[in-house]
């Protein structure tokens, strides 16, 4: 078991992501452009999420678990439709979906993952 942390991006109050013993933690990820309708703001997130996986040396296939926080829990629906385009069928990760106010009221969503390296 390895004891290293490797931080990615770390700034004063967070890393965008760590990497310790065959994982890889990303922080949520959020939309750049929160002027973006729902899925607009989910895809924005995701291609954070494709990048720092790869970064980390990972992909989504290999993402053991995620968090979905949704500003509307009615906009379910349309986050699903985004994110089964994106996941690899068969290699689904365990995942949870709830709603939370999030720090920007215009934000929608905000998505954070654990995967294996």
């Amino acid at each position: 078991m390895s004891t290293t942390v490797v931080h990615i991006d770390p700034g004063p109050r967070l890393s965008e992501a760590t990497v310790h013993d065959g994982r890889l933690y990303l922080s949520g990820m959020i939309p750049e452009d929160t002027s973006l309708d729902l899925a607009g703001q989910v895809k924005q997130a995701l291609a954070e999420i494709d990048s720092l996986l790869a970064r980390g040396g990972s992909d989504k296939t290999k993402i053991l678990s995620a968090v979905i926080w949704l500003a509307d829990i009615a906009d379910f629906a349309a986050m699903n439709a985004v994110w089964d385009a994106w996941v690899v069928p068969g290699q689904t990760p365990a995942r949870a979906t709830v709603q939370a106010r999030l720090n920007d009221p215009k934000m929608k969503v905000e998505i954070m993952v654990v995967a294996a390296i």
